[in-house]
């Protein structure tokens, strides 16, 4: 009896140790790679397919450490895309797979960006984040095509003024085509809580134009009023945000507007065409938006920025009016 009672303790102490090297081995933070490893799990996919993998990525040291995290903590294992890049424990890697954390980076498009803008963030993006199905030159191409929104503006030229302002999760697999789906399928959810009757493609079109211009939030509706007020009279709006984008159209802005922009006779000039221009020349916000929709009562036909640095703007009724402010404008400037 005391010979099967030391037996017994014998294997109570070796199971003891054994459980705890197992235990030991999952918690062992381990790092089998140089760059960082991107697994992708397909529905389906077994607890033991996901060890073998994740073993010969480098992840964990063996299999054998998944599977018994796996026999400590049974939890579902969820599918999608992971990326490992700093050491973790066979425990922590199986955590992160039941959670689901899976990879994916945020895109962050600020109001009154175009096409163009929203391009070199997917370029700045790509540059830290591999991003194999999303290219800026493939973003381009697909903005350039108006089919997603052509039902609600038919005289759409391309997406620009559709892919509305906002933050998109992005997967390594997010193509060009999903994206401008995502954010057009965004403006349409903020359109339709509009509930308006106005014509889509003149409103964006005229809100694109005031989230250029407007600086400060508050001035949208006085900046609305004086694009209004010269369209009601058949006065040229002179918009520089517009012979700005009939350059990028040409592949030629330098940064600076020169004679040649202002002179430009692309029907996106607004210097040198009334009228709205063809399109919207960015992707407004909701604030511009509702700024087109209904600008602010004024007898405003001109703006000039301050020269205090806080983006504002002075209006003015009259040509004499404008010339002074822009004066005083020019004055502050060279003191």
């Amino acid at each position: 009896m005391k010979r099967l009672l030391r037996l017994f303790g014998v294997c109570i102490v070796i199971a003891a140790i054994g459980l705890g090297f197992v235990f030991y081995r999952i918690n062992q933070p381990y790092k089998g790679f140089t760059d960082p490893v991107y697994v992708e799990f397909p529905r389906g996919t077994s607890t033991s397919q996901m060890a073998a993998v994740l073993a010969q990525k480098g992840v964990i040291p063996n299999t054998w450490t998944f599977l018994a995290a796996r026999a400590l903590k049974r939890s579902r294992l969820q599918a999608g895309e992971y990326k490992f890049e700093k050491p973790a424990s066979p425990f922590e890697v199986y955590g992160r797979i039941s959670r689901g954390d899976i990879f994916y980076v945020e895109l962050l498009i600020p109001e009154g960006y175009n096409i163009f803008d929203i391009a070199g963030a997917i370029d700045k993006l790509g540059m830290k984040e591999r991003l194999p199905a999303l290219t800026s030159a493939a973003f381009l191409k697909s903005a350039g095509d108006p089919t997603l929104i052509r039902d609600l503006d038919p005289a759409a030229k391309s997406l620009e003024g559709y892919l509305f302002p906002n933050k998109y999760r992005l997967y390594r697999h997010t193509t060009a085509a999903q994206l401008c789906k995502q954010m057009t399928a965004e403006f349409r959810a903020q359109w339709k809580e509009l509930n308006t009757r106005a014509n889509v493609h003149q409103t964006i079109t005229l809100a694109s134009m005031v989230e250029r211009e407007a600086r400060l939030p508050e001035e949208r509706p006085q900046v609305a009023s004086v694009f209004a007020n010269r369209l009601r009279i058949g006065m040229r709006l002179d918009c520089d945000p517009t012979t700005v984008y009939a350059a990028l159209l040409d592949n030629r802005y330098t940064g600076v507007i020169h004679r040649s922009d202002l002179d430009n006779p692309s029907p996106y000039n607004t210097y040198q065409h009334t009228g709205l221009p063809p399109g919207p020349i960015a992707n407004p916000g909701l604030g511009s938006i509702k700024a087109a929709l209904s600008p602010a009562e004024s007898q405003y036909l001109y703006f000039v920025a301050r020269a205090d640095g806080t983006g504002g703007h002075r209006f003015s009724s009259s040509l004499a009016q404008h010339e002074a402010a822009v004066a005083q404008y020019e004055h502050a400037l060279h003191k």
